[in-house]
């Protein structure tokens, strides 16, 4: 493994200690509170019996529950089915971390959240309409994204496809070097080391010239990457600093629901999203899983309010504040028009709002596809709708196109990944692994006119806990480049036939359809 950290190694075992010695303590904690859980159970054990028939009309219950509650029909078998094997803890276990609990004071801060967002981001009639003019199916998808995630549509945004990393950085770092008024970075994974250290000299000369420089980042993303109450130090040097959903030593199903989004805004009319979080190895500083491919967008012009909007919702939602959201249009920083081709639409998506927006974006790309779909996903754990649709397409003549990684970040997810390899096949869909290492990259790209580049990935976490976001491209030149750039990365993949999938042991093949089976909860 190749390492470029230099003096930095001696602050990262500092962090790598602190953070070992925060998970040892919330693994104990766990521990002390599952035998105290045991404990309960075994002050029962003179009435066992009764305890054991009551835990098993609860457990009916729960799952008369599942069934027609509004989630994943993969996400309920994966609950249902520890529930009625092990229906005293299976039962305990749902009612901790199944589904996603909010308070009705949280409930009613993301409900004015929402109201605030959709008055504060307005449709143009007059874009969607030519839209529609262009193409009623793509209206139609626009709309959906209009009136389920507050987020509309634009022309005249210019957009640049950015793949790998090093050149996102390098595009990322001349636009903060620029920052005149304001610079939000909310991300789900910071990491100290030549890409951070980089951005934060540049954060800390802005702050003290005046800028308003926020920074948001996921505690359990970072939990092996940063010191603990990191956003104390960055406060030291002026720079604002709230951490998303902290991670503390308790059964909760809170730990469920992680800001996964990957978001940089300069002066209101500069974004930058995608799947690029800043740590060395997205920018193969060092190696960390081989070469790791992903992929970003920049955007300039009127669509970056989208992304200013987003973040602000989120650091409202966290800090209890109000911000006024339209004093940070781009309008008000830049005279300037972006006169491009084509449409973007940066969009969100959140637990929160009971839409799986994310996925439908992605169904809607598949089932309007006319001659290819290509796909990069470092995960590919999707239900039975999105499978039947990717098979129906490739059954139907489409060019279906999927690649994953060949060296991959957590080997049991891989597994589950490579359980869905025979089938598609099978089926016509012709399955890829980037050789050189990690395929960290989340895209689309359909039929030379639809795209999308986010942080959605192709699991159940991103579709269904994560909050996420992507940007929805229609007619532009990243459609193209993006396309460009995945026919290029096939030359450095192996294809998948169907006998590399048949000339599995068996002990292999079970161990991936029980993983399979609890897909949804890894």
């Amino acid at each position: 493994m190749k390492f470029l950290r230099g003096d930095n190694a001696g602050d990262m075992k500092k962090i790598y200690k602190s953070s070992i010695q925060r998970l040892l303590f919330f693994f104990l904690t766990l521990a002390i509170q599952i035998y105290i859980i045991i404990l309960a159970i075994l002050q029962f054990k003179n009435y066992f019996l009764y305890f054991y028939i009551i835990s098993l009309i609860g457990g009916a219950i729960l799952v008369f529950y599942i069934l027609n509650g509004k989630s994943n029909p993969s996400y309920k078998i994966a609950w249902i089915v520890p529930i009625l094997l092990l229906p005293i803890f299976g039962g305990i276990f749902y009612l901790i971390y199944g589904g996603n609990k909010l308070s009705k004071r949280e409930k009613k801060k993301m409900k004015n959240q929402n109201i605030k967002m959709k008055t504060s981001l307005i449709q143009d009639n007059k874009v969607l309409n030519r839209l529609g003019e262009e193409s009623i199916y793509a209206k139609n998808q626009a709309l959906y994204m209009l009136n389920y995630a507050n987020c509309p549509i634009y022309e005249n945004t210019y957009n640049e496809y950015l793949s790998p990393g090093e050149v996102k950085f390098e595009k990322l770092v001349e636009e903060l070097k620029k920052a005149k008024h304001f610079i939000f970075l909310e991300y789900f994974i910071i990491e100290e080391g030549i890409m951070w250290n980089t951005i934060l000299d540049i954060l800390k000369q802005k702050a003290k010239e005046g800028i308003d420089v926020r920074v948001i980042y996921d505690d359990v993303g970072c939990v092996m990457k940063l010191p603990y109450k990191y956003e104390k130090q960055l406060e030291k040097y002026n720079i604002k600093c709230r951490v998303f959903n902290p991670f503390v030593p308790l059964f909760t199903n809170r730990l469920n629901n992680r800001d996964h989004r990957k978001i940089a805004i300069i002066d209101g009319y500069v974004g930058f999203m995608g799947g690029i979080n800043l740590a060395d190895e997205y920018i193969n500083a060092y190696e960390k899983y081989g070469h790791w491919k992903d992929a970003s967008i920049l955007i300039k012009g009127e669509a970056v309010f989208n992304l200013t909007v987003m973040f602000l919702s989120m650091w409202d939602f966290i800090n209890n504040s109000e911000d006024d959201y339209l004093k940070y249009k781009p309008e008000n920083f830049t005279s300037e028009r972006y006169l491009t081709n084509g449409y973007v639409q940066p969009f969100d998506d959140s637990p929160l709002v009971n839409e799986p927006i994310g996925e439908t974006v992605y169904l809607n790309l598949i089932n309007k596809a006319k001659k290819y779909i290509y796909i990069n996903t470092p995960y590919l754990i999707i239900d039975n709708e999105m499978a039947t649709a990717l098979k129906i397409a490739a059954k139907s003549g489409i060019d279906v196109r999927i690649v994953t990684p060949h060296i991959p970040d957590k080997w049991f997810v891989h597994a589950v990944t490579r359980s869905y390899y025979h089938s598609f096949i099978k089926d016509n869909i012709k399955i890829y692994e980037y050789s050189p290492g990690f395929m960290h990259s989340k895209t689309f790209v359909v039929d030379d006119e639809y795209a999308v580049i986010g942080s959605i990935n192709l699991d159940f976490r991103s579709l269904y806990l994560h909050f996420e976001c992507g940007a929805w491209l229609y007619k532009t030149d990243s459609v193209l480049k993006l396309k460009e750039d995945f026919l290029n990365t096939l030359d450095l993949c192996q294809q998948i036939n169907i006998s590399d999938c048949e000339n599995i042991k068996w002990p292999v093949k079970f161990g991936r359809l029980v993983l399979r089976l609890f897909s949804p909860l890894l």
